[in-house]
């Protein structure tokens, strides 16, 4: 039953993810913490592995079915997040390529881009919010956000970095 749940719930979420998989963060956090028992930050520690491993950030799903019920879940969880957007795309964009430069295109474009940069918006907050709780993890995402917008530094080494510096106090 653990297994038909977690598929239906990432099918949902596959669905769900205009723009990408950022969109779905905040009612995957929700939903992991109030019906699997995923905390927040243990979300956050999944979240995080994510953009450092190498690939599409999004295979924390993995990460997240492993968590929940072993290798199965994480094969189900992998499965049911990716197959349903990746044939929803298929259809989609072939009906996209033959509606060629219709202005119903056109139109539908403009509609959903402020609908998918909302929704990762919000997604980078729902993350933010959950990893910036105490003044020390606000100060490092704030000096992180400067470091990204002023720079051009990998961001895999400013989650490095900034994972490091954490960790040093709590080493001591």
């Amino acid at each position: 039953m653990l297994l038909v749940h977690l598929a239906l719930t990432f099918g949902l979420l596959s669905l769900l993810a205009v723009g990408g998989g950022t969109a779905v963060l905040p009612e995957m956090q929700s939903i992991l913490l109030h019906e699997f028992g995923l905390t927040h930050d243990r979300f956050v520690h999944i979240y995080s592995l994510g953009q450092l491993a190498p690939g599409p950030n999004m295979l924390m799903v993995l990460v997240i079915g492993l968590q929940v019920a072993g290798m199965l879940g994480a094969a189900v969880v992998f499965l049911s997040f990716f197959i349903p957007s990746s044939v929803l795309c298929l259809f989609v964009g072939r009906l996209w390529m033959k509606m060629g430069e219709s202005p119903w295109r056109r139109a539908i474009q403009n509609a959903l881009e402020p609908i998918s940069i909302g929704l990762m918006v919000s997604g980078v907050y729902a993350v933010g919010k959950a990893a910036a709780v105490t003044p020390a993890t606000f100060g490092l995402a704030l000096i992180a956000f400067i470091v990204l917008v002023r720079t051009k530094v990998n961001p895999v080494l400013v989650i490095v970095a900034a994972g490091m510096l954490f960790a040093i106090p709590q080493l001591l």
